[in-house]
């Protein structure tokens, strides 16, 4: 039996193709190459503690068994700064996150425990100048969306590319 990783596991949201498949491209154009070893994903939480895994998948697949698809809007850009994201307006994708977050409160790193704000990063770390061009451009045209939360997805942290380690579907109301 392998021993627990101490590398760090990172929650997402899995969004439907339909939706990954408008902001993933936008992602693949405008974030820096030499970064960009991921997909358009959204994030619940950037640091949950590896050698927890097994309980953290026990509590997702609970989790999962009990829950509906997440509406989800996409309204508007926000400027990072030093790049673009996507925000996202999602009551019960807070929700959901605030229950995990309750759950997991001893685990939760400093970013994890900071007030969360969902969103999709199509851009970061790039001079401010180049991120409020991508801002300035894209805030001309854009068009707010609306999708769906699928599910949730496990990964393991490895300093550049993720392993994926566990899909967990949504399975309340489906059937």
């Amino acid at each position: 039996m392998s021993q627990p990783s101490a590398l760090p596991l990172i929650l997402t949201l899995k969004l439907d193709a339909t939706t990954f498949d408008r902001l993933d491209p936008l992602r693949q154009q405008h974030f820096p190459s030499d970064r960009n070893f991921l997909p358009a994903h959204v994030t619940l939480f950037h640091a949950l503690p590896g050698d927890q895994e097994s309980s953290i998948q026990d509590t997702l697949n609970t989790l999962s068994d009990s829950t509906t698809e997440l509406p989800l809007s996409f309204p508007n850009l926000r400027f990072l700064g030093q790049g673009v994201a996507i925000e996202i307006d999602a009551p019960d994708l807070l929700q959901l996150r605030q229950a995990l977050a309750n759950t997991w409160q001893p685990w939760l790193s400093r970013q994890d425990s900071q007030r969360y704000r969902p969103h999709v990063t199509i851009q970061n770390k790039v001079k401010p100048e180049i991120a409020r061009q991508l801002y300035d451009y894209l805030s001309q045209d854009w068009q707010p969306l609306s999708g769906k939360g699928e599910g949730l997805l496990l990964w393991r942290y490895q300093g550049g590319p993720w392993e994926a380690l566990g899909e967990f579907l949504f399975r309340a109301g489906a059937g």
